[in-house]
């Protein structure tokens, strides 16, 4: 009978017009507006490599710190600076002429000359000074090693090794500045995670339809359903499951859509992405099952009432700006402790941002104690349906 009744409403589902739109076209719709509304935003909005000058003198030439840093920093395939080593007038002439940004010029102190104010002149006077803290914080560890050595009477001290163990160490323990915006800064990449979480919870309607489906206040078939000596828990969990398997192969459509159409780059992660759709799939299906099965109304109303709940969820997740998610979790944290949405928008964040999966791994536990609950409920719920009449 459970196979059965599974078999059943996988057919009652792929038969729905208005399923197969809201489920599976629905989506790839909106990855379509989202491609043609942000398909040039990472091109305009991530960081391009700053243009600037560098003054060439015996100062800059016995700076080893800064020579190193530099090349680190223009040589390399995510490069932050294209420099041009001149001289002194020549770099005027390029700073006049809007050529770069600014140029260096080094004397007994660093100089940096710029003719304005903006994102590069920041990013350039940030950089110079990291390297010069860290030029500072090197040649302070070199000194206490040197004194270290006379103290303890050792005048034949190797000077070059001393300052490179000092180099080593600070470079070991100092980030390293490189320009990733293309990879990291996307905006877009987070619009098409939040497409996915809604696309999870979409699948809130597939459980409610296919429940509806079998209640004996809502469809003929649920009358017969209600008399026959039907388990209510194989009725329950073989219609969620087939309500599943249809929302997995959607979220799946999506993602081969996204990926091989719209081209987009999920990078490494895309395994946990996966598993944070699975999860999240399954919270819109116990959501949807939980909403069919205790409220007491017309499918209409009903539809109703899980679309508002769900846009509401992912409203206050942060989906329509990320600005309302931070306002929630400061002021109401408790509300995204229960709101699915948040729970999965939140592990796309886990991911995007954290380096652990610790937060990650929070998210996908809060999601499946989230449906499991939900699910019982609902079991419960219809268990103790009782008709006067039918």
């Amino acid at each position: 009978m459970f196979w059965h009744n599974f078999k059943y409403s996988l057919k009652v589902l792929f038969k729905s017009k208005v399923l197969i739109f809201w489920t599976f076209a629905f989506p790839i719709l909106m990855g379509i507006f989202f491609n043609l509304a942000f398909s040039d935003i990472e091109n305009s909005e991530k960081l391009d490599v700053i243009d600037i000058a560098v003054v060439k003198s015996d100062e800059f030439d016995k700076n080893i710190i800064f020579k190193e840093a530099f090349e680190s920093l223009s040589d390399s395939d995510d490069k932050l600076f294209d420099i041009d080593y001149t001289n002194l007038d020549k770099a005027k002439q390029l700073l006049e002429d809007d050529k770069i940004t600014g140029y260096l010029v080094f004397n007994d102190d660093i100089n940096i000359v710029v003719s304005s104010s903006g994102i590069n002149e920041t990013i350039l006077k940030y950089v110079v000074n990291e390297i010069s803290s860290n030029a500072e914080m090197i040649n302070t560890l070199a000194a206490n090693d040197i004194n270290n050595e006379i103290e303890k009477g050792n005048y034949n001290i190797n000077y070059e090794e001393i300052y490179a163990g000092a180099y080593a160490l600070v470079s070991k323990d100092t980030a390293k500045l490189h320009n990733i915006s293309n990879k990291n800064l996307s905006y877009t990449m987070i619009e098409y995670y939040t497409l996915i979480a809604m696309a999870c919870l979409y699948g809130g309607i597939l459980s409610m339809y296919i429940i509806n489906y079998k209640l004996a206040n809502m469809n003929s078939v649920g009358k017969r359903t209600a008399i026959s000596p039907v388990h209510r828990g194989q009725m329950l969990v073989s219609s969620l499951l087939a309500s599943y398997v249809v929302q997995l192969i959607c979220v799946a459509i999506l993602f081969v859509f996204t990926i091989f159409v719209l081209n987009v780059d999920y990078g490494d992660n895309l395994p946990m992405i996966i598993l944070l759709a699975l999860a999240g799939s399954l919270a819109g299906l116990s959501l949807g099952v939980i909403v069919a099965t205790l409220i007491k109304a017309n499918e209409n109303a009903k539809t109703g009432i899980l679309i508002a709940i769900t846009m509401l969820g992912c409203f206050l997740s942060g989906m329509m700006g990320i600005t309302m998610k931070y306002i929630v979790d400061t002021n109401v944290p408790l509300v995204n402790m229960i709101n699915p949405a948040s729970m999965i928008t939140d592990g796309f964040y886990a991911l995007y941002y954290y380096s652990t999966l610790d937060r990650f791994i929070f998210d996908i536990v809060s999601l499946l104690v989230f449906s499991i609950l939900l699910i019982f409920i609902s079991y419960f719920g219809l268990r103790r349906q009782k008709y006067d009449s039918i």
